[in-house]
């Protein structure tokens, strides 16, 4: 069932970047989005923005009539299931400290019952005024979640505390505040993900088309639902997820040997890296020129990588829940159980690479789950993020 969250925004100059917040959160298939404005707000950026990326209307004004709610601050008020307020200027977090309602989202934040995400965002000197201070702890108290401000250059050209936090933070911490699933609080997973890559000399390397996007996912997923989560992380463009313990890695002997280090204190292991399974054989520690003639071949001695799951079976603790992936062009569910049994796991996520909505680079997968049971379950075309939260589902279902 979707949650609906209400995006407050007040008058700050960080109130333009959160046309990027609340296009993230439209685009979430798990999220509605209701957007409130003051009128500073509309200073910096108009609600036509924030009406095309979320798909409605925006509210702004306590007078206005509204189709949808018999009164609008009450509707709006008792729909919510988080309220977030970012920026959060200084003048607003007063009238939250105090139950100043004099306009439209000051009137809803008295009537609202769901949890609050508070993001101040302003100059330094303000910031840090002792009666800004003293009203967000107030806020605190009251059970508001505080969001601390980054630092850096700010738009006065100060130097300070005081700057909103990247994006992807605010809204990693929106999704942990509506995931209710806390199944992994006091367990520790550790997720690989990414491509692994081989070095044929100083320049040019071997590596395979994945993105790491499953993977990030599947430790996101972790993370909402309480788990402590280490990402060892191959080649990949992605932002890991705010509160994991990353740790990037080249080769596959690398990813290997960080894995092995780890594994012992882990609950869960999710292999969803797409290692690489060669590499050269003599790796030349100088450029190899270009051919001359472009009849002239050069040959490449390829050479195993490490089996980085099955060396992390040989080794897997009782009560351990290992899990891994078998991305195949043909013959799925064969390999998958034979991967299965080789590489001792708990269950495998089979999926073909070569089918449309799944794979490598997408923002779907079609997969299916085969676990030591034998029982195989086929998943429909679905978000990787809805993935993730099914191969967690079913981890903790094992436990």
């Amino acid at each position: 069932m979707k949650k609906t969250v209400g995006v407050g925004i007040t008058g700050g100059i960080a109130s333009y970047k959160i046309a990027d917040l609340v296009s993230r959160l439209s685009k979430d298939e798990d999220i509605n989005v209701i957007v409130i404005m003051t009128e500073a707000a509309t200073k910096f950026i108009t609600p036509l923005t924030f009406r095309t990326l979320s798909g409605r209307d925006v509210a702004t004004d306590l007078w206005q009539e509204s189709g949808e709610w018999k009164v609008q601050h009450i509707g709006i008020a008792e729909a919510l299931d988080l309220m977030v307020i970012a920026p959060a200027t200084a003048n607003f977090i007063a009238k939250m400290a105090h139950g100043i309602a004099d306009d439209l989202l000051s009137t809803i934040m008295l009537a609202n019952t769901a949890p609050v995400l508070v993001v101040p965002s302003m100059n330094t000197n303000m910031y840090e005024n002792p009666i800004v201070q003293a009203n967000l702890t107030k806020l605190a108290e009251y059970g508001f979640e505080i969001m601390n401000p980054a630092s850096g250059k700010l738009a006065c050209d100060a130097v300070g505390k005081g700057r909103l936090p990247d994006i992807e933070e605010i809204y990693e911490k929106i999704r942990q505040m509506l995931n209710d699933k806390k199944d992994l609080k006091g367990k520790k997973v550790l997720v690989n993900a990414g491509t692994t890559c081989e070095d044929i000399d100083p320049i040019r390397f071997i590596c395979n088309r994945s993105t790491g996007k499953m993977g990030y996912a599947i430790a996101r997923e972790a993370l909402l639902r309480g788990a402590e989560v280490i990402l060892v992380s191959g080649r990949s463009t992605l932002t890991p997820p705010t509160g994991v313990e990353f740790i990037p890695v080249w080769s596959a002997d690398e990813m290997c040997e960080v894995m092995l280090q780890k594994q012992p204190e882990c609950d869960i292991i999710i292999g969803a890296a797409a290692v690489g399974d060669f590499k050269a054989a003599n790796k030349s520690e100088i450029k190899i020129k270009k051919r001359e003639h472009k009849e002239d071949k050069l040959l490449l001695e390829l050479t195993s990588t490490p089996d980085i799951l099955k060396e992390l079976g040989k080794r897997k603790k009782t009560g351990q829940i290992m899990v891994g992936f078998a991305a195949e062009t043909n013959n799925l569910l064969e390999y998958a159980r034979r991967k299965l049994e080789e590489k001792n796991l708990d269950f495998i996520v089979a999926n073909d690479v070569s089918e449309e909505g799944a794979g490598f680079g997408s923002d779907t997968n079609i997969v299916t789950i085969i676990d030591r049971r034998g029982e195989v379950k086929p998943l429909p075309q679905m978000s990787k993020e809805r993935v993730a939260a099914a191969i967690i589902d079913k981890a903790v279902e094992l436990f």
